[in-house]
Parts: C-alpha cells; structure tokens; sequence
C-alpha cells in the first residue's frame, strides 16, 4: 500500500497529471517533472486548509519547488475550517464586514493572512504547553521508576537483604508506636490492645505489652522488645532453613512484592493524570498537584511494599512431607473439579495369582500338601 502511494505521488510532475492526497501520503517521495512541465510553471500546489503548524503548510509548498525547479502554490480557505472557525472567524468576518465584501467573494488581503499566522501560532503555542506538561508528568513517573527499578537490582543481586528488612522492621514498629503509643499523648489514652493486635497481624507474634507500659522509658522499651521479638523470629527461621534457603527466599518474597505493588501503583498514577486537569478550575497548578500526590502514593507504595515483605516473612514455615502430599492431592482434585469432571474415588488394589490346588506342595515350605496343611 504505502509503495503504491509513493509511486502515485512520484508520478505527479508529470504532464497533464492531477494528484489528491492527504498531507501524509508520500513523504519522502521525489517529485521529478516531467519533459515540458517546467516551461509550463512547473508544479503548481493546491492547499484546500491551513494546518495548524506552518511548519506543514511550508512542507507542502515546497513540494511545488524541488531543487529549483518552478512551481507555484495556493492555499484556499473557509471561514468554517476548525483553525480558522476557533481562533480567527469572528476577527475575519469583522474585516470583511467594514471593506464590504460580498459573502461569495474571495478574499486576499495580507490582513487576513497576518490573521491566519497568528490562528496559528496561537495552536502552536498551546501545543508546545501540551506537550511540555507531558514532559513534567512523564518526569514524576520516570524519578519514581529508577528508585524502584534500583531497589529491584539491589534485590537480585541479593546485597544486604537482611540490612534492609532491619531497616523494615524499625519503620514499620516506629509507624505503629506512633500511631498506638504516641508518645505526644498521655499513657491512659495509648491503645495498647490494638497495639497489640497490629503487631500479631503485621508479624504472627503475641505480644504481652501491658506490663512495658508502667515506667517512664514505656515507649522505648516496647520499642526494644518488639524489634528483638521480630528479628529473634527471623533469625530462628534462618537457622531452621539454613542461609542458602532463607535468602533465597527473602529475595522470591521482596521482588514479588515490589512487583505487584508497582503494577498497581501504574494503574493508580494513570487514574490520577486522567483527572488531574480538572485541579485547574480549583485555581490550582495540575502539575505541582500532580507531583504532590503522586509523591504521597509513591510513598504508601513503598509502605504497603515494606508490611508484605515481612508479613510474608514471618508466615513462612517448613513443612511435613505428608502435609505436602495432602496439599498436592487437593490442588489435584481442584482442578479435576474446576474443568467440570468427577473426583475418582480411591479403590483396593488386589494382586491376584495362581490358585493353589488342594493336592499341590504347599507355600509355605513345610513340604506337606496344601489341603493338609495351609489349605486344611
């Protein structure tokens, strides 16, 4: 298709040929003239709109000069084109009005040119804004994808995983201090019941913390308490893994996490541009609102990355062979089930021989026949 359109366009210097294309068709192509069309005048261009960039409209005039060749140009327009209906009509119809020029009449005067380059500039200039507040938003997205895409290299590389879950564990006990025990409040309004049941959720552990709240360094002794209890935890499930495993583990757990929050942190970033413009009625700036909430939700991504790594952490546990099996055989009969078809039930296998007659040896050895000894 594109070969057939370069060769009608190619084609089109010759003489007597008449060629109706869009803007796009042929670019690239060389319009060569043919024997006597350049003693006519050469190529003459006819222009049934103005585009919006005169940058194409300079494109297609050029056509009708190529390498020096003679060729002429000619734009015609109407007042209801998109360009010229938006941003110059009224202006337009106004001059036309005072010169007192008749409806059907055309028009060619460098005032009305003058008004259609402005028309233009005008889109241009708002396209230049357009495309630059994709920019900044292209920005906020491309600063949040390195910091994630460098943490997701540091884990499989796997450098100091066990650095980084510490980290964890202390921001994430320093949040829910901050939230339970807030040290800003008096101790009768710290909701240590609720303290507690963050900490079994978030790590499976049982902690006891209404005792640790009776002296004046409450807040840092549980603070202490709670981060030996977690680290001691891990660490017993490193020694029960063994290193190997227990890293190879933290590194399946911490990219799996960074991956599915990503994901959806994409999906949430892409809602949010699609109505941030409206910010603009509310006198505000989009972009700054922009890169104002998308650092926010940035940063819960990187909270709600931190809470599964180690609530997954803290769940892993080893298992038996036989709770393996049975785990096996269900998710078999799952399946069975899920594509419509009956679970088989188990059944007796019984080996079946040759029958021992009564007047042969017996089995056993003892060298008597069957029917007098076994057989009797």
């Amino acid at each position: 298709n594109h070969e057939r359109q370069a060769e009608i366009v190619a084609n089109a210097g010759q003489p007597g040929m008449v060629t109706i294309s869009t803007n796009m068709a042929g670019r690239g192509t060389d319009i060569k003239l043919g024997e006597g069309v350049a003693e006519l005048g050469g190529l003459h261009i006819l222009g049934t709109e103005r585009h919006e960039s005169r940058r194409i409209d300079n494109q297609l005039r050029g056509r009708s000069g190529r390498q020096g060749d003679n060729g002429s140009s000619r734009f015609y327009l109407s007042l209801e084109d998109d360009l010229l209906r938006i941003f110059g009509a009224e202006r337009i119809s106004g001059i036309m009005d005072r010169i007192g020029i008749e409806e059907d009449q055309p028009i060619e005067h460098k005032y009305i040119s003058r008004a259609i380059e402005n028309a233009q500039k005008r889109v241009e200039g708002q396209n230049f804004d357009i495309r630059k507040h994709l920019l900044d938003y292209d920005d906020v997205m491309n600063r949040q994808r390195k910091v994630i895409y460098e943490q997701r290299k540091k884990v499989l590389r796997g450098e100091d995983l066990w650095t980084d879950v510490h980290e964890m564990i202390e921001e994430i006990i320093d949040d829910l201090l901050s939230e339970f025990m807030n040290e800003k409040e008096n101790k009768e309004e710290w909701n240590l019941k609720g303290f507690e049941d963050a900490l079994f959720k978030q790590f499976n552990i049982k902690f006891d913390l209404v005792n640790l709240g009776q002296n004046n360094s409450a807040q840092l002794s549980v603070r202490e308490f709670i981060i030996e209890g977690v680290q001691k935890l891990l660490h017993n499930k490193e020694n029960e893994f063994g290193k190997e495993l227990m890293d190879y583990l933290m590194k399946v757990i911490m990219l799996q996490a960074i991956d599915t929050q990503w994901k959806e942190h994409l999906l949430a970033m892409d809602h949010l541009r699609e109505g941030i413009g409206l910010r603009g009625y509310a006198q505000k700036d989009p972009v700054r609102e922009y890169q104002r909430e998308g650092y926010e939700m940035f940063m819960e991504m990187i909270a709600r990355i931190k809470m599964d790594v180690l609530e997954k952490l803290c769940l892993i546990r080893s298992q038996r062979e036989e709770e393996v099996e049975e785990i096996r055989q269900k998710q078999k009969q799952d399946y069975i089930m899920s594509r419509g078809e009956d679970v088989p039930e188990s059944k007796t296998v019984k080996h079946e021989g040759a029958k021992t007659g009564r007047n042969d040896p017996c089995p056993c050895g003892s060298g008597k026949k069957y029917k007098k000894c076994c057989g009797a």
